[in-house]
């Protein structure tokens, strides 16, 4: 299964693509989908829609997960990330894909062992988890976290499925 992670930011949105066989992680691709900030809101959230747009064609994820919005102490800026959250939500889901939302607690949970993991710890581990995987971006290295997150979760819920079915 191809798992496509997303971290929203309106200047840079992180993408990360694994694939997830049985219960092995294997880095695909990531990168930084950018937005030009000379430009107006609505011009920079197409800029992010035909960018990611163009990620889901290129890796044909089957599932996609976003870091859900925290709440700066600017709602302005706030705003602006729910705003680019939405389009890497509309994104996957125009395609067909099934988008699982966490927290970012959570992800590090999964990625790290603690929710309250530096940026840092939560690159590191990704390398680790993703052996070759040579991520510069922490954009990058947090959306890889995401899709880890996400595939983990899957890989729980099959099994429940599994287990259920018997």
């Amino acid at each position: 299964m191809r798992v496509l992670g997303l971290d929203p930011g309106l200047r840079r949105t992180g993408w990360g693509v694994i694939d997830l066989t049985d219960t092995r992680l294997r880095h695909i691709a990531d990168g930084v989908v950018c937005s030009d900030d000379s430009l107006s809101l609505a011009e920079r959230l197409v800029q992010l829609h035909d960018g990611l747009r163009a990620v889901v064609a290129a890796f044909v994820p089957d599932a996609a997960a976003v870091e859900e919005t925290f709440v700066n102490r600017n709602p302005e800026s706030t705003l602006k990330l729910g705003q680019a959250r939405g389009i890497a939500l509309l994104v996957p889901a125009q395609a067909g894909i099934a988008v699982g939302e966490y927290a970012p607690t959570r992800i590090k949970q999964a990625v790290v062992g603690t929710g309250r993991a530096a940026k840092e710890q939560v690159g590191m581990m990704v390398r680790t988890l993703l052996p070759g995987c040579l991520v510069e971006s922490p954009d990058a290295a947090d959306a890889l976290a995401v899709a880890i997150c996400h595939a983990h979760h899957l890989t729980t819920r099959s099994r429940l499925d599994q287990a259920v079915r018997r």
